[in-house]
């Protein structure tokens, strides 16, 4: 039987998951007063970690009383107690390392002071936040991240499309003149395709781009496409045309470094298909620059927002310049924006908005946590789209990595679905400059 431990919680756990104190099954969870302080300066505000801080707020309310401060409050069957520890004096060691008592170091002293109270246990700080685990360790306390919703196994988010040689130029040739598809088993693929799985066939003279379709065991041959005067330059981004094209995918995830299509393609796709949605929303999260506040930008609100929303635009625009300015697809799309039937808005803005038969692109989704996406996706209804896209690599909030971020989450967990296709985007196509930048700086 293992041993029972005591994890000390930071405040960044909860506002990254308010349901994390039931994830660490038998063993106990102490939250220091801190913790509670610094979360009632969360509890105001529209964004994500403001939910998670009201409720959380509101689940350890259901548990108060005075045994919070004494012999803990049970979790539940199975799972451990939850104990609020106040504040604790520095020890000589922590006087000698740390000048300012700030937040941090009054976490700290109380994990410092529930591992001398309790040397028969192993006492763990958790906290997302690097430095104080740094300075944890320091101290010689145990400390690691939140690890619940973490991606164990990232190849699959890196993985380009496969290609898969040898195979019989009779037999894609069968599959370019089969509407139906072709039995896998005419294949020699030597692998147990996933559902919506793409994969490059490669004969001794043909060559096919292909998808598996799971309800039938077979595979279809995808076809180049072009989008509202957007053609695809290479085969991920055929097949990213392909994927964001079948009505029967109703949730994509595209990664990828920056220039290679993803958020392009995906409004391209949405404006094609405008017909087959009531609104085409083109959102992503705002991360403020340098750890400053959006209130610090002048002007009123949509002033403030502009700047983080400059990108979308961009990619409006690039799509627009494919066609004369008095055509009729230019001036569709100023009239779609007119009629807000494409709006380009923050995340946070979305909010509470009915997700019915609409074309939802989500931009920077790797800023997003597992929780943020979960919320989005659950507010699909019928005939909604939804597309997240985003560079695992370029994460911008402090407290999300390559493992714990929404979108790769997503990609984890939903792929093999039958609803679900995934493409990663290798091959940048903005031009050679920034090609040559984004491989090599």
């Amino acid at each position: 039987m293992n041993q029972k431990k005591i994890f000390v919680l930071d405040t960044n756990v909860l506002l990254h998951d308010y349901k994390c104190i039931y994830q660490f099954e038998e063993h106990d969870i102490i939250l220091p007063i801190t913790v509670l302080e610094e979360l009632d300066k969360f509890k105001k505000g529209n964004d994500q970690i403001n939910f998670q801080a009201r409720e959380f707020v509101r689940e350890l309310d259901q548990l108060s009383g005075e045994m919070l401060f004494t012999e803990g409050i049970s979790l539940g069957r199975g799972l451990g107690r939850l104990f609020i520890e106040t504040g604790k004096p520095f020890s000589r060691e922590m006087e000698e390392s740390f000048e300012e008592k700030i937040a941090d170091h009054r976490i700290l002293a109380i994990a410092d002071y529930t591992r001398n109270k309790n040397p028969d246990k192993q006492v763990i700080l958790v906290t997302k936040d690097i430095n104080l685990r740094i300075k944890a360790k320091a101290l010689g306390l145990t400390a690691q991240d939140y690890k619940a919703g973490q991606v164990t196994n990232i190849e699959y988010l890196h993985e380009g499309i496969p290609t898969i040689e040898n195979q019989d130029d009779d037999v894609i040739a069968k599959l370019y003149n089969s509407p139906e598809g072709v039995s896998v088993e005419e294949f020699n693929l030597g692998m147990d395709p996933m559902s919506n799985q793409y994969m490059v066939l490669k004969g001794n003279q043909s060559t096919a781009l292909a998808i598996f379709d799971i309800r039938t065991s077979a595979l279809h041959v995808v076809q180049k496409q072009k989008c509202y005067g957007i053609e695809p330059r290479n085969a991920e981004q055929t097949i990213t045309l392909d994927a964001l094209l079948r009505p029967d995918i109703n949730l994509v995830s595209l990664t990828g470094k920056a220039g290679t299509g993803k958020t392009l393609l995906a409004l391209a796709a949405a404006l094609q298909q405008r017909r087959d949605y009531l609104q085409i929303y083109l959102a992503r999260p705002i991360i403020p620059l340098g750890n400053r506040d959006i209130g610090y930008l002048p002007g009123d609100a949509q002033e403030k927002i502009e700047p983080y929303m400059l990108p979308l635009f961009d990619n409006l625009s690039v799509i627009r310049h494919q066609f004369d300015a008095r055509s009729k697809e230019f001036l569709k799309i100023d009239q779609l924006l007119q009629e807000e039937k494409l709006i380009i808005t923050p995340l946070a803005y979305i909010r509470g908005r009915s997700l019915s038969k609409v074309f939802f692109i989500v931009d920077e989704a790797q800023n997003l946590t597992p929780h943020e996406v979960k919320t989005i996706i659950t507010r699909a209804g019928e005939g909604t789209k939804i597309v997240f896209t985003g560079d695992i690599h370029q994460i911008d909030s402090p407290y999300l990595d390559l493992k714990s971020n929404g979108l790769s989450y997503l990609t984890d967990k939903l792929k093999g679905q039958d609803v679900f296709a995934h493409v990663n985007l290798v091959h940048g196509e903005r031009s050679h400059l920034a090609e040559l930048a984004s491989n090599l700086l």
